[in-house]
């Protein structure tokens, strides 16, 4: 996320090695043409062109180096504010975008809503162990996807952890969504999408302005963004990008899932499906589970294929693989310390859990939700933070490094 963040250390292109992957290039474009024409051909042509949103999607967070996990423990602990500043850029350009379609409530004919959660005990605990997760896993939701995709092992035991723990999440949310709750709460419906749109600006302003001052006032200075050698069309096909480059791929994106899909993008229900369904081949009566019944109950007899979630996943991760081989840095590594290993599990486990309980995950509560107008986005934020600030201090326990503080001003 930014040169003192150790996940983009591990990503950041080497300036002394600009030649792309060709093999790797190759396999991941063709996977991704190849398979939006099966999608047309099989499902709809939105459904390709919804596998191809999410490649694009993969390779913006790749290339931006656009994490959540990385930018909160970097401004926690170095008290550096470039990666918090590129999501409130983000989810500024995605409400002035979301707020008026989801109003007017169609888009280009296209019947549109956008996604809530109930504000209560549940939700609340699911966001703070997701946040934990962040942490101890290495990564949120779409950092998982992006950095498996390019060629992290590590992140692909967080993800295999990732659908168990969303599995075991979607078994348990009955219970915990009859806890005590204030329900869904549209600001849209509220206040109207005018004054809900200054509200949501004024206090994304006021987080940008904020960590402005933190990191002025810490350091003496803002920190410069990702360094390159790279100019014009040659750093978009290779990378980096500057942050902002990826705050509005990643908001137009969003938006391109609303105009294709109806509602806006989400990762995390892909991985109780995907555990719903293996658990059902290996014999458990997952169709009894509450959470299986009504409306979901036809994603279980579906392809994986017709769930719009899985294809635009499915497409994140060769995006990043296609990212990853345009700038020649796929090369995965398949020795991991024990330590380190044992925490990929657990944070993905609690990633998995929370984003059930949450009604998402960093994208499907938090830059959906914000972008809907939901205050269930606003409160995920703060408990996941929340759950950030204690993760981060638990990551030395598992080996994992932590960035350095700031350091002290002289008397």
């Amino acid at each position: 996320m930014t040169d003192l963040s150790i996940d983009a250390r591990l990503l950041a292109p080497d300036n002394n090695r600009n030649r792309s992957n060709t093999p790797v290039v190759a396999v991941a474009a063709a996977a991704l043409l190849l398979g939006a024409l099966a999608l047309t051909a099989a499902i709809t042509w939105r459904q390709g062109a919804l596998f191809l949103v999410g490649g694009g999607l993969g390779l913006s967070l790749y290339h931006a180096l656009f994490g959540f996990t990385s930018a909160w423990r970097v401004f926690i602990v170095a008290r550096r504010g470039a990666g918090l500043r590129a999501q409130m850029v983000m989810l500024a350009v995605a409400v002035a975008l979301f707020f008026p379609a989801l109003a007017h409530g169609t888009l280009f004919g296209q019947p549109v809503h956008g996604e809530y959660g109930a504000v209560g005990v549940g939700m609340l605990t699911g966001a703070f162990l997701f946040g934990l997760g962040m942490q101890m896993g290495g990564g949120c939701a779409s950092g998982t996807l992006y950095t498996a995709g390019g060629g992290n092992t590590r992140m692909l035991v967080t993800l295999a952890a990732f659908i168990v723990g969303s599995t075991i999440g979607a078994r348990h949310l009955p219970w915990w969504s009859a806890q005590p709750n204030i329900g869904a709460v549209s600001l849209i419906d509220k206040l109207g999408w005018m004054p809900a749109l200054i509200a949501c600006l004024v206090v994304m302003a006021g987080i940008y302005v904020f960590t402005l001052q933190v990191e002025t006032q810490t350091h003496g200075e803002i920190e410069p963004g990702a360094r390159t050698e790279l100019t014009g069309a040659r750093r978009f096909l290779q990378g980096p990008w500057p942050l902002l480059w990826g705050a509005v791929a990643l908001a137009l994106g969003n938006f391109a899932t609303l105009v294709l899909a109806g509602r806006p993008w989400g990762i995390t229900s892909a991985f109780a499906l995907w555990g719903s369904k293996i658990a059902m081949a290996l014999g458990v009566d997952v169709a009894s589970w509450g959470y299986w019944q009504g409306a979901r109950a036809a994603s279980l007899q579906q392809s994986i294929f017709s769930d719009i979630t899985s294809v635009m996943d499915f497409g994140i991760m060769l995006g990043a693989l296609l990212a990853a081989g345009l700038a020649g840095k796929f090369h995965p590594t398949w020795r991991l310390p024990l330590p380190s290993l044992l925490a990929a599990i657990v944070g993905g486990l609690l990633l998995g859990y929370g984003a059930r309980l949450a009604y998402g995950c960093n994208i499907g509560a938090y830059f959906s939700g914000i972008a809907s107008g939901s205050l269930h986005g606003w409160c995920w934020f703060v408990a996941a933070f929340i759950g950030n600030m204690i993760g981060t201090r638990l990551r030395p326990l598992f080996g994992l490094t932590v960035e350095r503080g700031p350091v002290p001003k002289p008397a």
